[in-house]
């Protein structure tokens, strides 16, 4: 076999060692590279403009077949200063020869271009790659929170519109919307009122079961829930003393209203003029009228002996049409005040015992229909079959009637509006609570747009980088290729292999 078609195997770990022990270059190259570099650089300052020499100097290391590149570039550009003896009297031509020439002595060349070789193939490139990876990463990343972020806004906006729904506002001016709601309370109370009316029956079946267990001598069952039944939702002072109040004063309800500034309907107005008390000048004497007229107080004729006086004479007048109105006491003169002028349904204390009342109501029937079932099922049941019933189709009517009235009353818009109503700390908790859901949304809002910026960044970084990596990669193989070369050109000729180069990226 020709020796001269062996190829040379070179690793590329192991290049430059090679090139060490077979005396091609020498150990301490990189000492005589130093002013190689900086002759590049004060050559660099002075450049023709031209399009191949630009992409030449741009994003990649200046080596030695770039300057032999430039010298072959600049022998068109500055063909016009050669003489007669084919040598050019262009300072620029005179640099970058020097530079070759500096190069080639001791083989430096060859020795720098195996070290950028092998620095990008293991370093430069890869590096680009990883960091191109890490930014498409990124992307994915900003991409999967941006959405996490506009679900969660979603969320959270979901559960403010179905608060809102339940309280029955839109949700602007929270507050104030509350605070206007409550004026519908007393029609939503009349209304659930009228609603227990079917319930009669339920309490009925009720009282005549409690009368059969302990006999005719037992209280009755419900008096609150069987008053609200026959007499609708009266005020509390109605239910207490079983006549209507002449008239009703409830307390005012004192809820401070802050839109985010101070409206003109929140603020108490005293007119255009300021309160005239007079002028402060004039001393503080009560007048007492004219002093020179003797005002002495007419006692009338004390001093007259009382006669009799004549019973007949006087007329028998009622006390209706005298228009007096007997006060009888512990009813507060038949006005109706505080606690006492809410309604049965709008008192906290009346409100609750209704509810409990409906709540064993409800757990009777269920008993009762329990019953019923095992009393169908079997015969075994004396007892039961001895006690008042109804039939099971019933029974379970009846229980779906009072389970209706318990939820139409303890209904959440009910109970936020009645809480709104009675607390004054409810009404800002509620508020604040429907205020920070807004702000969760706001704030979901700005982190998802955050992301989609770092993504768009991340997109824009990659974009960059990926030109870079090409032309790196490009330079790389040309550099490969010219070392090749170069190795076997001093072997006559023989075909080297450099193992572990660009073939593996």
């Amino acid at each position: 076999m020709d020796e001269s078609n062996i190829p040379i195997d070179i690793n590329i770990g192991k290049l430059q060692d090679w090139l060490v022990s077979r005396r091609h270059v020498n150990k301490e190259w990189q000492k005589n590279i130093l002013p190689v570099r900086e002759k590049i650089n004060n050559a660099i300052q002075d450049m023709p403009a031209h399009n191949d020499i630009a992409a030449l100097l741009s994003g990649s290391y200046i080596n030695y077949f770039h300057c032999l590149k430039i010298i072959e570039i600049l022998k068109e550009t500055e063909a016009d200063t050669k003489n007669l003896f084919g040598r050019y009297g262009s300072q620029r031509m005179k640099d970058w020869l020097d530079v070759v020439k500096n190069y080639e002595k001791d083989n430096l060349y060859l020795a720098e271009a195996a070290q950028m070789l092998a620095r990008n193939i293991s370093y430069e490139i890869p590096g680009l790659k990883k960091q191109i990876a890490k930014e498409e990463q990124l992307q994915v990343e900003c991409e999967k929170k941006k959405n996490d972020y506009l679900k969660s806004e979603a969320s959270t906006k979901t559960e403010f519109l179905n608060l809102c729904k339940q309280l029955g506002i839109k949700g602007d001016k929270i507050k104030r919307e509350l605070v206007e709601r409550l004026e519908e309370l007393p029609g939503i109370y009349h209304e659930i009122a009228s609603s227990l009316k079917p319930v009669r029956p339920s309490i009925e079946l009720y009282s005549a079961f409690t009368k059969y267990m302990l006999g005719e001598d037992a209280s009755d069952v419900l008096p609150l829930l069987q008053y609200v039944v026959e007499h609708g939702n009266t005020t509390v002072y109605e239910w207490m003393y079983g006549e209507a109040p002449l008239s009703v004063e409830p307390d005012a309800i004192h809820i401070e209203i802050d839109d985010g500034k101070q409206g003109a309907g929140d603020q108490i107005d005293f007119g255009d003029g300021a309160i005239d008390f007079g002028p402060t000048d004039a001393p503080a004497e009560i007048d007492f009228g004219d002093g020179d007229t003797g005002g002495e107080i007419d006692w009338g004729n004390i001093d007259a002996a009382p006669g009799e006086v004549d019973m007949s004479t006087i007329a028998e007048v009622s006390i209706e049409d005298a228009g007096i109105v007997v006060e009888e006491q512990g009813m507060g003169g038949g006005v109706a005040r505080g606690k006492e002028a809410l309604t049965l349904l709008d008192n906290p204390s009346t409100r609750n015992q209704i509810i409990d009342q409906l709540v064993e109501l409800e757990s009777f029937l269920k008993m009762r229909v329990y019953e019923t079932m095992l009393s169908n099922e079997s015969q075994t049941y004396s007892l039961i079959q001895q006690l008042p019933t109804e039939s099971e189709a019933a029974l379970a009517a009846m229980l779906d009637t009072v389970q209706a009235a318990t939820k139409a009353l303890t209904a959440p818009e009910i109970a936020h509006l009645h809480n709104v109503k009675h607390s004054h700390k409810y009404v800002d908790v509620l508020t604040a609570q429907l205020q920070q859901k807004l702000a969760i949304c706001d704030k979901m809002a700005r982190l998802s747009e955050r992301e989609a910026d770092k993504k768009k960044a991340a997109s824009e970084r990659a974009i960059e980088l990926r030109p870079l990596l090409t032309r790196l990669v490009e330079r790389t193989i040309d550099l490969q290729a010219n070392i090749e070369k170069e190795i076997s050109k001093k072997y006559k000729g023989r075909p080297v292999n450099i193992i572990g180069g660009v073939k593996f990226l």
